[in-house]
């Protein structure tokens, strides 16, 4: 590739983004892009380095594709969209992304300003029905950073300063938009290189607060560690692996959004910690933003709670009532690798010989994984049941491949080992993201096996037609597996779980609950060139798995199972 000025502010933006490293630029297109499309053909004409363009049928598919790309390779990409009504679909996915603190670079078009005299100015009908007073409020309270572009000098600089702000920790999506007059203005330059701004370093907490949890961890006899999202890497896994062994304490994955502790490890007590948190003496929450209901448990008094992780007290969650005595604030692969070594260390001095009750403590915590085992076996009929599937998939494929799941199947089923082996959805709950975030996990990495199982719901929520689309254009050959109840379970159980003994549980169906008629969700997959299968009996399931993953694996094309299950 050549290096080369640009000729125009959308070049200049191209331009930077290949000087940061972002591989794909993925796009639902709209007038507004009427210069970066010409900068693109001009741009690869000369041989420059640019974005490779994708072209993607759905806001929400692109959002969710830029998360499970990062979760996979670590890297952020760029995610164009067309004005006000392309954000506007894109608000759900950026919900998700903020929650799970998930860097990309979110770009807008701006309707443009002036109606005449100008290259860009507004030609359509369609430029004053979408101009907004304040387009950047629709996503400024899920935004680290939202800014609009002035001049085409400033590309440089704005790039720079966005991903640099996206990738500080916590990490997160950063917004700017583009009037189109803008970036059709010729860039004068000068160039800024190399970067002017780069991420901030990850913080540490001060040695005396490492020392003073330590030693309240040291002096417990029943500590417990609960995670939900710090296995994604090796080393998080690999700290949290050392901090567990040299406490011997129990740890718990409480929804887990990326599996953080080894399922077959013996001090792993399993996916519910409510049974655990009033005999516990010191509670760790280990970067988790949920670690128990409330009105379901609490810990005892006088127990110990240290919060751990880049925002331990979650300053962007309005209500966030858990007790916590000690907050380590910082990279929490360095807090758990930090705590390891200052308890080892008290540990070599004497300090607190392990006790009668930390051995009892330790040898109860891995008896969940034959129940769950043994529960899912008992689901083998017709219909199935969702531990079933779990079972069934997590036979067929071992400890291979990656896994999203939303509303899918069990962790505690699955029982997976790999760190960045999992990821469920985010807890802010936005539905329709595994499918398109196995799809971006794909595009990171096309030699791995990547599954999304879902449930009827959220498939539906995914954009389905569109995702099976994207998957043949880019040849992303993921598994997909539909959990089909014809309903929506989650209100139907929330209603029952609120109203155990009301009304709406006496009566045969619930208003707002049905999806029947079922679709048949295999004719969306075969419609664009994949493998579809319909499965009622959970004999068959093992067989249909099968095949499946041999269409993947050998013929290189997407499959999709849709599964009838019982409620």
């Amino acid at each position: 590739m050549v290096a080369l000025c640009p000729k125009t502010a959308a070049e200049a933006l191209l331009l930077r983004l290949a000087e940061h490293g972002v591989r794909y630029f993925l796009a639902n297109a709209g007038t507004d892009f009427a210069p970066l499309i010409e900068g693109f053909v001009r741009l690869r004409g000369l041989g420059a380095a640019v974005p490779e363009p994708l072209a993607i049928a759905h806001e929400t598919c692109a959002v969710a594709m830029a998360h499970g790309y990062f979760l996979v390779s670590g890297r952020p990409l760029a995610v164009g969209l067309h004005t006000n009504v392309g954000l506007a679909n894109a608000v759900m996915g950026l919900i998700n992304a903020a929650s799970d603190d998930i860097p990309m670079l979110v770009i807008s078009g701006r309707t443009p300003i002036l109606e005449r005299g100008r290259l860009g100015a507004r030609d359509l009908p369609i430029h004053w029905g979408q101009e907004m007073r304040d387009q950047g409020g629709m996503v400024r309270e899920l935004v680290k950073w939202d800014y609009e572009l002035r001049f085409p000098e400033q590309i440089g600089e704005l790039v720079d300063r966005a991903l640099a702000l996206a990738l500080s920790p916590p990490a997160g999506p950063v917004y700017l938009s583009l009037p189109r007059e803008v970036l059709c203005a010729s860039f004068a330059g000068p160039w800024p290189s190399p970067p002017r701004q780069r991420p901030a370093a990850p913080s540490q907490p001060e040695p005396e607060a490492i020392a003073e949890v330590a030693e309240i961890l040291v002096r417990a006899r029943r500590p417990l560690l609960i995670a939900q999202r710090s296995g994604g890497d090796p080393a998080g896994m690999a700290a949290l692996v050392r901090l567990a062994e040299a406490l011997q304490a129990r740890v718990v994955e409480h929804w887990p959004i990326r599996i953080s502790f080894p399922a077959s490890h013996p001090l792993h007590a399993g996916f519910d910690p409510h049974p655990l948190i009033e005999q516990a003496d010191a509670i760790v929450i280990v970067d988790a933003l949920v670690p128990w209901i409330p009105a379901r448990a609490s810990p005892s008094p006088g127990c110990p709670v240290v919060a751990i992780g880049p925002d331990p007290l979650w300053r962007r969650v309005p209500m966030w009532g858990f007790p916590v005595q000690h907050a380590l604030a910082g990279d929490t692969r360095a807090i758990l690798t930090a705590l390891a070594q200052a308890v080892t260390v008290l540990q070599d001095k004497g300090a607190a010989p392990r006790s009668e009750d930390r051995a009892q403590w330790t040898e109860a915590a891995g008896g969940w994984r034959e129940n769950a085992r043994a529960q899912a076996r008992a689901g083998s009929g017709c219909p199935m049941s969702a531990g079933w599937v779990s079972l069934c998939l997590a036979e067929a494929i071992g400890q291979e491949g990656v896994v999203f799941t939303e509303l899918g199947v069990d962790p505690a089923v699955m029982q997976r080992d790999r760190p960045g082996s999992w990821f469920g959805h985010a807890m802010a709950g936005g539905l329709g993201w595994a499918l398109p975030a196995a799809l971006g996990a794909k595009l990171a990495d096309r030699a791995r096996l990547v599954i999304a199982a879902v449930g009827d719901g959220s498939y539906l929520f995914a954009n389905p037609l569109a995702c099976h689309q994207i998957a043949a254009a880019y040849e992303l050959p993921v598994l997909t597996l539909v959990l089909d109840n014809g309903m929506w379970n989650a209100v139907r159980k929330s209603t029952l779980a609120v109203y155990p003994r009301g009304e709406a549980a006496r009566a045969n169906s619930l208003p707002w609950t049905s999806l029947e008629p079922r679709p048949d969700h295999a004719a969306a997959c075969r419609a664009c060139g994949g493998y579809g299968r319909r499965v009622r009996d959970g004999r068959e399931l093992p067989e249909a798995l099968a095949e499946a993953l041999r269409v993947v694996r050998e013929e290189r094309r997407q499959a999709l199972v849709h599964i009838e299950v019982g409620l």
